[in-house]
């Protein structure tokens, strides 16, 4: 099964002190333990860095300690690189929605799950992500 690992669901596993980790956990540990194929996107790197450096928690994370985790991560999630041609059709499916901002970011992570034919994409905000399309919709869950 190939599972497409949304950025609120690895960061939320990888923290602790996290609300959802104890649902996310399992989850990132059968990509972990090679129980399925897990995947993420390259644009979720840059993501998981950004929220583990300022997400407020006592002792922070370092610049240092983000690097370590996710070059960690990446030796069990395939970093789907996100290719020009993945951008345009991003942008083509936003201004087919009529959608503005930030929701870009995840048609971009949507974009990288049907580019790799994922079975699933994981995540914590299914909302972000059923309101692209059903075919999208369709892959989403969130962990239990």
């Amino acid at each position: 099964m190939k599972i497409l690992y949304d950025t609120s669901v690895v960061f939320a596993a990888l923290i602790s002190s996290h609300p959802s980790h104890h649902a996310c956990f399992p989850e990132l540990n059968m990509a972990r333990s090679r129980q399925v194929q897990g995947f993420i996107s390259t644009h979720s790197l840059a993501e998981l860095y950004s929220i583990s450096t300022r997400y407020p928690i006592q002792p922070k994370v370092s610049p240092q300690e983000a690097s370590a985790l996710i070059a960690d991560m990446i030796s069990y999630l395939e970093p789907v690189t996100l290719t020009p041609e993945i951008y345009q059709a991003a942008i083509a499916q936003m201004v087919a929605l009529n959608l503005p901002g930030g929701g870009i970011f995840d048609t971009l992570i949507a974009q990288a799950a049907l580019s790799i034919n994922a079975d699933q994409l994981l995540t914590l905000n299914p909302k972000h992500f059923t309101r692209i399309s059903s075919s999208i919709a369709n892959l989403v869950r969130v962990p239990a």
